[in-house]
C-alpha cells in the first residue's frame, strides 16, 4: 500500500524565498497543521472540546486556542480543529473515546489547506485589496475568525494580534492568494 504519510512541501516556498521584506506588511508561510472539520450537536460538542483540550467557541465567528491547538467557529454546528502537524491520530483517539454513540462528523483535512501570515501594520488594508469585509479593529477585532472570500479564492481569516492575520486557503488557491497578497502589498515596499 502507497505512504500516504509523506510530509507535505509547501504550495507557496518559492514565493516565501523570493518575497521581500516589507515591514509594515510582511508575508510568511505557516508551518503545516493538522486540520479537522467537525461538526456536531449539543451533546458532541460539549464532549469534543475536553477531547481536544479546547473548547469550542459558541461565539459566532471566534476562535479559541490552548497552548498549539486552535479551534475556529465557521457555522452553527461547525468548527475548525487546527494542532500541529502529526498530532492527527492521537486527536481522532481522543475525539473517538469522548464522542462514542454521539452523532458528530470528524473530517481530516490536513492535506487540503495550508496557512499564510500577514502582518505589519497595513496588514488589513493589504488584505482589503481582496477582501469585502471591514477588517478595521472594532468590526474585526482580534479572536475573530470567519470564512470569507479574497479575490476569487475561498479563505479562512483569522485575527490573532491586533496587526497579525493569519489566512487557511486550499492549497489550490495558494499561489493565486500568495501573488495578489504581493501584489497589493507592493505600494509599501
Amino acid at each position: 500500500m502507497a505512504d500516504l504519510s509523506a510530509s507535505r512541501a509547501s504550495a507557496v516556498a518559492s514565493h516565501v524565498a523570493a518575497a521581500p521584506k516589507v515591514a509594515v506588511a510582511d508575508l510568511g508561510a505557516l508551518p503545516p497543521r493538522t486540520r479537522f472539520v467537525f461538526r456536531g450537536r449539543e451533546a458532541a460538542i460539549t464532549a469534543a472540546g475536553p477531547a481536544f483540550g479546547v473548547a469550542l467557541p459558541r461565539e459566532a465567528c471566534r476562535f479559541a486556542e490552548a497552548g498549539d491547538r486552535r479551534v475556529l467557529w465557521l457555522g452553527p454546528d461547525e468548527w475548525l480543529l487546527t494542532a500541529p502537524e502529526g498530532a492527527g491520530a492521537a486527536i481522532v483517539a481522543d475525539l473517538a473515546a469522548a464522542l462514542a454513540g454521539l452523532p458528530h462528523s470528524l473530517v481530516d483535512v490536513s492535506h487540503r489547506s495550508l496557512g499564510i501570515a500577514v502582518s505589519g501594520a497595513m496588514a488589513a488594508r493589504v488584505i482589503n485589496n481582496g477582501c469585502p469585509l471591514d477588517l478595521g479593529l472594532e468590526a474585526f477585532p482580534v479572536g475573530m475568525a470567519t470564512r470569507t472570500v479574497f479575490g476569487k479564492a475561498e479563505i479562512v481569516l483569522v485575527r490573532t494580534a491586533e496587526m497579525r492575520f493569519e489566512i487557511d486557503v486550499w492549497r489550490s488557491f495558494a499561489d493565486y492568494v500568495w501573488r495578489f497578497l504581493e501584489e497589493a502589498r507592493r505600494e509599501f515596499a
